[in-house]
Formats: structure tokens, C-alpha cells, sequence
């Protein structure tokens, strides 16, 4: 941590953090990712992660090395839509628009900084999703004010 803690503060901005992690394209990390992960970790709510949250993180990103990994099938340092379909059960239109929306080198790829965003927002709106779908059918009636309500409350820091 000492490492990554630039200006000796005893905590981790999300400068420091986004300087310390590496997405394999020689791109500055997704500062949006950076803001999810530091949301999910700063417990204490300060805007930092201190010493006891950062072994936490570094887990937490360590884990998504190893299922980027699991998906890049083809070693190239990104996942494709062949590779994206591994994971998830969606439809044709789903992946381009994921694609579309969580690539940011216009390659027709995503970045592994990427992949963890795109990854954290499917799965909070999934758990959203789910606690509506009382039949468990993939299916619910919302209303448009009850869909804004479930929308502005997710946890997406």
C-alpha cells in the first residue's frame, strides 16, 4: 500500500488507485471503475481507502484478473463477443449494445478495467431485477415512477 499511497497519506484516492492498476492496454485505468470499486470498499465513507480496506480491494481486483482471464480464451487481453457470451445468457442485441457501451478503444473489445464495470453494473441490476421477479420467471410489471425509484436507488456509487 505504501507503494500506491503517493502522497503518504495513509489512504488511497482514487488518483492513486487508478495510477496503481493496470487494464493491459497502456490506457489509464477507467476512472469509473476506479469510483465503483472505491465505493464498494470505502467503508467508512471518507472518499479513500484506508489500510484495512485496501487488502480487501486488492483481492477484489485480483479475483476479476483471474475470471478476465477465464473469459479471454484467445489470450489477446480483451474480451470479444464470442468471449463475453461465455459468461452470460443474453440476447444478440444485449451483446452489441454491451460491446457498444463498454468499449472504449473502439475495437470491438473490452478492456479488462472495462469488463469489471460492465460486470458490476449487470450484476447490480440484476439483484434489482430479481428482488421485483417474485415468480422467479424473468419477468416483472413495473410502473415508470416505481422503475425510477429502483433505478435511483441502486448502490452504484
Amino acid at each position: 500500500m505504501r507503494q500506491i499511497d503517493k502522497d503518504h497519506s495513509g489512504s488511497i484516492t482514487a488518483d492513486e488507485l487508478q495510477q496503481a492498476l493496470s487494464n493491459g492496454s497502456w490506457t489509464p485505468f477507467n476512472p469509473e471503475t476506479v469510483r465503483l470499486m472505491i465505493g464498494m470498499f470505502d467503508r467508512d465513507n471518507s472518499g479513500a481507502i484506508e489500510f484495512n480496506e485496501f487488502e480487501a480491494l486488492w483481492q477484489y481486483v485480483t479475483d476479476w484478473q483471474r475470471t478476465f482471464r477465464s473469459y479471454d480464451q484467445d489470450n489477446s487481453g480483451t474480451i470479444d463477443r464470442q468471449e463475453l457470451k461465455t459468461g452470460y445468457r443474453l440476447s444478440e442485441r444485449m451483446y452489441t449494445l454491451l460491446i457498444t457501451k463498454f468499449d472504449r478503444s473502439d475495437k470491438g473489445s473490452i478492456n479488462f478495467d472495462d469488463f469489471i464495470q460492465c460486470c458490476l453494473i449487470l450484476q447490480i441490476l440484476t439483484n434489482a431485477f430479481r428482488s421485483r421477479d417474485r415468480n422467479l420467471n424473468g419477468w416483472i410489471t413495473i410502473g415508470y415512477e416505481d422503475f425510477l425509484g429502483m433505478v435511483f436507488s441502486l448502490n452504484m456509487n
